[in-house]
């Protein structure tokens, strides 16, 4: 409550503001929480932009997504049974084939779209209210529950055909998907950046890594390996990740190689780089 008096020449004097009464200040949000709120507002609209011209515009939209990796699991699953008679581990190819392309799958397409967002939203990056951080974390949250929502249906469908009474140990998945999440991510921040000042690194990339999908441990066992090819091929972090999704669903497989330390490591490595490449030049990329 405010108090107003008069003195003796009939100058109003200021009033005075009781202790009790909150400032206007006070009462205001603070500048960081709009802030934050305005960007969960630009992300949740970028999302929703490629929603609607991603998987609006095609015929059954979504159902590609899941479509997909069961077309690709079911082609392995069918032409490997022609040639072997049971897989490396366990006795379905489903499963074997599930547990190691769904997470291969996931660091592929997070790494893809994200190194790809700020070209994406070249044209909403020019307005003041989305800057590059928005477009790649839209992106990232977009894809990353996609791709989740498909690993959980097709996994869980395949194991509970194949084998349901089997126990699954649901944290290591977890821990698996994690990792493949961030290190999609800090590869695809990275390359952003690069694909962004030398066009030509985008297919350079393509022709790096197309044997990823035979040197990541889908169609066999990192303990299969002769001796040499198991000390290379242990720098690559999507053999840890497959084999840490692996454990969870066979508990009699050994992925004591695996190392979250340093997949977490490398993965945080290549995003700081990412991140503090992309903040100093990220004004030339929207201006190339």
């Amino acid at each position: 409550m405010t108090n107003t008096s008069t003195n003796a020449g009939g100058a109003r004097r200021k009033p005075r503001v009781s202790p009790n009464t909150p400032s206007l200040e006070a009462r205001r949000p603070s500048g960081g929480t709009q802030r934050h709120f305005k960007a969960l507002r630009t992300i949740v609209a970028l999302m929703l932009r490629e929603m609607s011209t991603r998987y609006g515009r095609t015929p059954g939209g979504y159902l590609w997504s899941l479509l997909e990796p069961v077309a690709a699991i079911l082609f392995l699953s069918f032409g490997f049974s022609l040639m072997i008679r049971t897989p490396p581990l366990g006795t379905s190819f489903l499963l074997f084939y599930t547990t190691g392309l769904l997470p291969f799958s996931m660091y592929t397409t997070i790494s893809g779209t994200t190194a790809r967002a700020t070209s994406y939203s070249k044209s909403l990056l020019k307005f003041p209210a989305v800057n590059w951080l928005d477009a790649i974390l839209a992106r990232l949250f977009l894809n990353s529950l996609t791709d989740i929502v498909v690993m959980f249906i097709v996994i869980g469908g395949v194991w509970i055909a194949v084998d349901g009474r089997s126990t699954v140990d649901l944290p290591s998945a977890l821990i698996g998907v994690g990792l493949a999440i961030i290190l999609g991510l800090g590869v695809g921040t990275i390359n952003s950046v690069l694909i962004g000042l030398y066009p030509l690194w985008s297919m350079t990339w393509s022709i790096i890594t197309r044997p990823l999908f035979i040197a990541s441990g889908i169609l066999f066992l990192y303990r299969d390996l002769p001796p040499l090819a198991r000390d290379i091929l242990w720098y690559n972090p999507l053999i840890h990740i497959t084999g840490i999704v692996r454990a969870a669903f066979y508990s009699s497989y050994d992925a004591s190689y695996t190392s979250v330390t340093y997949v977490m490591l490398l993965s945080m490595t290549l995003l700081t780089l990412g991140l503090i490449l992309m903040g100093r030049y990220h004004r030339d990329l929207l201006n190339d």
